[in-house]
Formats: structure tokens, sequence, C-alpha cells
């Protein structure tokens, strides 16, 4: 069974601004205007040049409580509910029945006081979180295989795409069905002759 999506970004532009790529996806659970996180940022990619990369089909949940404790993440399960407890030991993130929706990922703020950072990881980087659960609330996750990307600059992984530039980027690959494939950018330049990048699948299998 298919365990992970290999990759490759490939720079065939007439980009001469050394731009930045950023890759991301959007939590179809949430509603419309959710910020994204930049999940991989791809940088000095010369003209020629290819990085590879993987998008796992598992991804994986964590949370932060107010002390600044990460728990360990775990593989999570589409229909799984997991809540972040107090233990005699501390706080603790375990299993906790199941979600609403079978198609998506509860976390649950459980704790008796102070709120929680949810997040979910996807190939070990940070793919999407949700921020200052009080306790009793709840962050909801749902990825279609799709991913979005777009030439950008001073970004960061794992940084809260500014929603400007969230807007800018537009291009969405459906990475349904797909074992491999090249991303091929193309555009690029200055000048008169500059056109928009544009990115495209190829080499698909």
């Amino acid at each position: 069974m298919l365990s992970q999506i290999n990759l490759r970004l490939v720079n065939q532009s007439a980009d001469a601004n050394n731009s930045s790529y950023v890759i991301f996806q959007k939590n179809e659970a949430v509603d419309f205007g959710e910020l994204a996180v930049a999940w991989r940022v791809v940088q000095n990619l010369g003209i020629g040049d290819y990085h590879p990369f993987t998008y796992s089909l598992q991804f994986d949940v964590s949370a932060k409580d107010a002390w600044g404790n990460f728990t360990p993440s775990m593989p999570a399960i589409d229909g799984q509910a997991y809540a972040l407890s107090r233990s005699k030991s501390g706080d603790t993130l375990a299993p906790d029945g199941t979600a609403v929706n079978p198609y998506e990922v509860e976390v649950r703020n459980k704790l008796p006081q102070g709120s929680i950072d949810a997040c979910i990881f996807r190939d070990g980087k940070l793919l999407a979180t949700k921020t200052g659960l009080s306790p009793a609330q709840k962050a909801v996750f749902r990825f279609k295989p799709k991913i979005y990307i777009g030439a950008v600059s001073q970004i960061a992984e794992g940084a809260i795409i500014d929603s400007a530039i969230l807007q800018s980027v537009n291009t969405e690959l459906d990475l349904f069905g797909v074992s491999s494939a090249d991303i091929v950018i193309t555009g690029g330049g200055t000048g008169p002759n500059a056109t928009a990048f544009q990115f495209q699948l190829a080499n698909v299998v």
C-alpha cells in the first residue's frame, strides 16, 4: 500500500531573483479565511536544479500546553479524536474516542485550566496549527490530497503565512492517485518579457 508520494520541484523558469517557493495545505474542516502554515519552503533552487521531497499519506498530531510543553507526536487517524488532559505525571495527549466527522481529526482541550495549541505534522514538518484553545474547546482538521505552491520571499518553514501572501498563491495541485511526479516551475524573468510563475505536474506515475 502506498505510504508516501515522491515529488521533485524542478526549476525550468527564467527567474533572476533567486525566489523561494512555499508549499502548504489548507485545513478543509474550517471556514474560509483560516491562515495556513508554510509546510515546506524551498530556497536557492537555481535554474535547472531540482529539490526532491516526500508527501507522506500519514500525518501526526501533537499539542502544546500553556506552560510551553509539547507532547510527543502520534499518528493521527481520520475519524479519531485526541485529548490533552492532566495525569499524575503532567499533561498528556491520548486518543479520546471518535471525531464527529469520520473524515476529520479532532484535538480537544480537557485540561482543567490553560489554553493549548493543536499541531499537525506531515513528514516531521508543521503542517497546520490551531492556537489558543481554551478548556472544553477543540480543533478540527481535514486535509484533501492537494498542495498549494507559489513563489514567495521572506517566509520560514513552520511560520504562519501572511494573508496577503496566501491570496497571491493560487496554484493548486491535486495529488490524488499519484505515487510520484515532478512539479515543474516555468515563467519568471525580468523586464518586459517577464511572465508569471507557473507550476505544473509532469512525469506523473
